[in-house]
């Protein structure tokens, strides 16, 4: 029995058998001229084949292409296109290194874990530590997107710890619900804002001594 994994492998399957059996018969004319109008013919019968291919800008084009690849390239006829060079088609583009550091934690994404490490750059300060807060305030919010179940403010700040390979802590002492609403868009029918319980404890330990 003749199976087709045991003949040739085809170039382009998507002409089937004959098609390329035909390539290969035309190349063997040793007429040029005959040669280029048994080419001809078989590029009708691949357009009707594939007619789907005559929605395509300049199809004529790339059926001669197609011939050319059928015949490996080695085909003398007088075509209306130039043929075209091997190279181009076969040598494989060169492979571009992930130059980027692969996401740690999927729920939160890239952003959030360049933002972790933005931060983590700034030097020690109340700026940094209120950029912290805000950060783990909205990496809570990330957090319960994809787990609708509750969570802890450990486990905000030890993603923060763990994405910036433990550069960046929350503040001591520091506690979500004080925060909470506290980088929220501004209501001009509101009375401003009042400071976080954090901030106020935060000023309070600074504070110096009243000679008690």
């Amino acid at each position: 029995m003749d199976y087709n994994t045991q003949r040739e492998k085809l170039i382009l399957p998507e002409y089937g058998r004959y098609i390329h059996n035909m390539v290969q018969d035309a190349k063997k004319i040793p007429d040029k001229e005959a040669r280029t109008r048994q080419i001809k013919a078989i590029i009708n019968a691949m357009s009707m084949l594939n007619p789907h291919l005559r929605e395509v800008n300049d199809y004529q084009h790339k059926l001669w292409d197609h011939v050319y690849i059928i015949a490996d390239y080695e085909l003398d006829v007088d075509a209306p296109f130039p043929p075209p060079v091997r190279e181009v088609f076969v040598t494989k583009p060169h492979a571009i290194g992930a130059e980027r550091e692969p996401v740690r934690i999927m729920h939160y994404g890239r952003n959030i874990q360049n933002m972790v490490m933005a931060i983590a750059s700034k030097p020690e300060g109340e700026e940094r530590d209120a950029m912290t807060m805000a950060l783990a305030s909205y990496m809570r919010k990330q957090y319960l997107i994809w787990n609708k179940d509750t969570v802890s403010d450990n486990t905000i700040f030890n993603d923060i710890r763990s994405l910036s390979n433990g550069t960046l802590t929350v503040p001591e002492g520091a506690k979500m619900s004080e925060i909470q609403g506290e980088f929220r868009q501004p209501n001009t029918q509101r009375a401003p804002q009042r400071q976080s319980q954090w901030h106020k404890n935060k000023k309070k330990k600074r504070s110096p001594s009243n000679g008690q």
